[in-house]
């Protein structure tokens, strides 16, 4: 197939792709808006933000296990529209919870839903894009994630500033519903890449014998507990420590997620454009992921000393090493797993990497409860970034498919 055209006849599955995963991360962050809203309302506080922050990561981790399996097993693009209609209407019930076990509840719900995303989204890439193309599409793809924070943040705070959050809930779930007929339509048809890598599917137990694997899901547990931080608990940062209004804090945490995407997008390309040029894939991602591990470290180190002003240039600096050091975390697996185990690969690292916003979350509630402010909580922040780069500098040696062994039927 001709230069690009690989891209161009995966640009409309992709772009639905890019669409889903921006309402996954408005609907997921659609809380951390509200939060604010329901310590005025409720009375919650910090730590029990941080539980229901924490929620959401109960479910989607435990079930990242399943749904990687599901893909792998069923019609990936079924399973993908079924978890997109149980994280939409949970979403939309969130306008009606009436305390903290419902809401509790909701959060529950949404992350089995949202479980299905980058396992399928994983599994289709393999299954229609080569390994020089796999570097700018999944950045698109983790770029979606700051657009859908950056877009569920300011539309999201401008509407509970002039509605309030059930009606704001209601609708972002229900809106988000106009995905699934355009996904009937543009689904992926039947795979292009070529299955030469196994003849049968790896268990499980093969995929976590890999000691690559590890060290991917080393390095984005490091990338997530970095976006978590700052997707559940920038805007409270930004009006509590930063005194800034809701709106403010909207248009503010907005730029960022944006300045974030566009970092993500730009470095994928980049990488993409080397790896094409011969150079040592392997070399190309290790290094893209230090170089944005390093800026963010830099920055959150340096957020605590900064002034009324200057707190925004590290916050701004904070999103690019986020956005570069998070680029290339579901390309690399794709690429070591291939197309006939990439969905298993993706569920597994992704479930390891989201016990990040397991443990996160509560954990950056309990300091900012116990010190009063953000600074421990950004030194925390600062280590997990530098553990991340040293992960994927040390963790991932090389980027050569494992060769399954063929004979491998197992599914546990």
């Amino acid at each position: 197939m001709g230069k690009g055209k690989e891209l161009a006849r995966f640009a409309p599955t992709l772009a639905l792709l890019l669409v889903a995963v921006l309402i996954n991360y408005a609907d997921r962050g659609t809380l951390a808006l509200a939060a604010p809203l329901l310590k005025a309302e409720w009375g919650i506080s910090a730590s029990r933000l941080g539980i229901l922050f924490s929620a959401f990561f109960w479910s989607y981790m435990a079930l990242q296990f399943v749904v990687g399996w599901l893909v792998d097993r069923f019609n990936v693009s079924v399973v993908m529209a079924l978890g997109f209609l149980v994280w939409s209407l949970s979403t939309a019930a969130t306008g009606l919870v009436t305390g903290f076990a419902t809401l509790l509840l909701m959060r529950l719900m949404l992350g089995a839903g949202e479980s299905v995303m980058f396992p399928a989204s994983s599994k289709i890439c393999a299954q229609h894009l080569p390994e020089h193309r796999r570097g700018f599409a999944n950045a698109l793809i983790i770029a979606a994630i700051r657009w859908g924070s950056a877009i569920g943040t300011l539309c999201g705070g401008l509407m509970m500033a002039r509605f309030g959050w059930r009606y704001t809930f209601a609708a972002i779930g229900l809106g988000g519903l106009l995905w699934l007929p355009a996904w009937q339509r543009w689904k992926p048809g039947p795979p292009t890449m070529p299955q030469k890598i196994a003849a049968g599917k790896p268990s499980s137990v093969a995929i976590l014998r890999q000691p690559s694997f590890w060290g991917a899901a080393s390095g984005h547990f490091c990338a997530n507990y970095l976006l978590y931080f700052l997707i559940s608990w920038l805007p409270y940062y930004l009006i509590h420590e930063r005194h800034l209004s809701m709106t403010t804090m909207a248009g503010t945490a907005g730029v960022l997620y944006a300045l974030d995407s566009f970092s993500a997008i730009a470095s994928g390309w980049i990488a993409d454009m080397h790896i094409r040029k011969g150079r040592n894939p392997a070399v190309v991602r290790r290094t893209t992921m230090a170089v944005g591990f390093a800026i963010a470290a830099v920055a959150l180190i340096a957020c605590p000393y900064s002034g009324p002003r200057s707190y925004l240039l590290c916050l701004l600096a904070v999103g690019i090493g986020s956005g570069v050091g998070n680029s290339a975390s579901f390309a690399v697996g794709q690429t070591l797993a291939g197309p006939s185990a990439a969905g298993r690969w993706a569920g597994l690292q992704n479930g390891i990497a989201n016990l990040s916003g397991v443990a996160g979350p509560p954990l950056t509630g309990l300091l900012v409860d116990w010190t009063g402010h953000f600074d421990a909580a950004l030194a925390v922040a600062a280590i997990v970034a530098v553990a991340g780069g040293l992960a994927w500098v040390f963790g991932v040696r090389n980027l050569d498919p494992v060769q399954w062994p063929a004979a491998q039927k197992t599914y546990v």
